[in-house]
């Protein structure tokens, strides 16, 4: 096995090192170190609750819902993963995270829906220790609708004004989340998950490629449909995602916070997707069940935007628009005779914004528009009976496989 200049064994899962270090300096490196970092506090916390059990988790959940000022005596792990979430980073505009992230506000939802998740889920799929990780796990392929609801309502909430302010629903979910992750390190771990050869599962890389897919991926694929953001929205979009990360367990260290437009992030992006290898089988089955999912939901929307057969080649038509030729043929995405269609849409909906843009009176206006459908839609999905999975972790609890 190699290693860097500084002792840090190379895992498997890198190829082109050399490549990447001519073009990303330092940076190269780093990667490979935090492939092997998870996430202490987080880890610290499961390691807790198994050990705790209900009291635990009550003391959890009334501190990310309360505070941990709530907690009268709060267990020592779950105490310093509360006292991070709730330390609000100088770097962070409270006024930013008061108003929600505007850029995502102003795309209305329907188009948002049919571009902006699956585009970003898939390309996670793309590298083959996500996936493989993610296929291991379980059921993943006929879990995809599930997925795609859960990770749409996730953006909702984290992106709506007041939605990470301590305590709120995009604040709690993006805890969930993060927390679910810790569990999917701990079981695999416990599995025998082959560190030399993939990092530490669920890794600081992987979840900043995560993060950029949101915030990079899924902005590419909603400008294929005629939304492209102005460089100032990029940079308070890029500010907010900042804190989303700060949220998620992302250290300073991982460079995330260098990005601050698309073309520091695609920079990154080259980065991650240079030194991995191509998609494998597991990425293709993951983007299979995954455009299929897609589909079903829009087609089951009570006045469908076309047909099924119609909306599979439109979603294929805003994947190879979003990731380009190459990768779309890695991951078995065919070509599509809705391009067509996807130009004519693209260059309607860039009338509309172009208004939007111009007039702050007509921006605000779809802004506040966009925030009451959202609102409506968060509404109704919270009265499902079971929760979302990362929910039911926190709350009582899920199985490590």
């Amino acid at each position: 096995m190699t290693q860097t200049d500084q002792g840090v064994q190379v895992p498997g899962r890198v190829v082109d090192l050399d490549r990447a270090r001519e073009r990303h300096g330092e940076k190269a490196d780093r990667m490979v170190r935090l492939l092997g970092v998870g996430d202490p506090l987080a880890d610290a916390v499961i390691a807790e609750l198994d050990a705790l059990g209900k009291e635990g988790r009550r003391a959890l959940n009334a501190g990310l819902a309360d505070g941990l000022a709530s907690l009268t005596d709060a267990p020592p792990a779950i105490a310093a993963f509360l006292r991070q979430m709730e330390t609000v980073p100088e770097w962070a505009d409270p006024e930013m995270i008061r108003r929600g992230e505007t850029a995502a506000l102003s795309v209305p939802l329907l188009w948002f829906e049919l571009s902006a998740m699956a585009t970003a889920l898939v390309h996670t799929y793309s590298s083959p220790a996500i996936a493989r990780l993610l296929v291991q796990t379980g059921r993943l392929t006929t879990m995809a609708p599930r997925r795609l609801a859960e990770t749409g309502m996730w953006t909702a909430q984290a992106t709506m004004p007041g939605g990470l302010l301590r305590g709120a629903p995009g604040y709690l979910a993006t805890a969930q989340v993060r927390l679910l992750h810790a569990r999917m390190r701990h079981g695999a771990l416990k599995r025998g998950w082959d560190t030399a050869e993939w990092g530490v599962p669920v890794n600081q890389v992987d979840v900043a490629r995560t993060w950029l897919d949101f915030a990079l991926i899924s902005y590419q694929a909603i400008a294929a449909l005629g939304f492209e953001l102005t460089e100032a929205e990029q940079h308070g979009m890029y500010e907010y995602w900042h804190y989303i990360g700060y949220l998620l367990g992302l250290e300073d260290e991982s460079f995330y916070r260098d990005v601050t437009g698309h073309e520091g992030a695609a920079e990154l992006m080259h980065l991650f997707d240079v030194t991995k290898h191509a998609p494998d089988d597991n990425s293709r089955a993951l983007t299979a069940a995954m455009i299929e999912a897609q589909v079903r939901t829009l087609a089951a929307h009570p006045q469908p935007l076309m047909s099924s057969a119609d909306l599979t080649r439109l979603v294929h038509a805003i994947l190879r628009s979003a990731y380009g030729d190459e990768l779309s043929e890695q991951l078995g995405i065919p070509e599509s005779a809705a391009m067509p269609f996807l130009t004519l849409t693209r260059q309607a909906n860039r009338d509309a914004r172009r208004l939007q843009i111009g007039d702050p009176a007509v921006a605000a206006r779809a802004i506040e528009e966009n925030v009451a459908i959202r609102a409506a839609v968060l509404q109704a999905a919270s009265a499902a009976p079971d929760g979302t999975t990362y929910q039911q972790h926190v709350q009582s609890g899920l199985p490590d496989d």
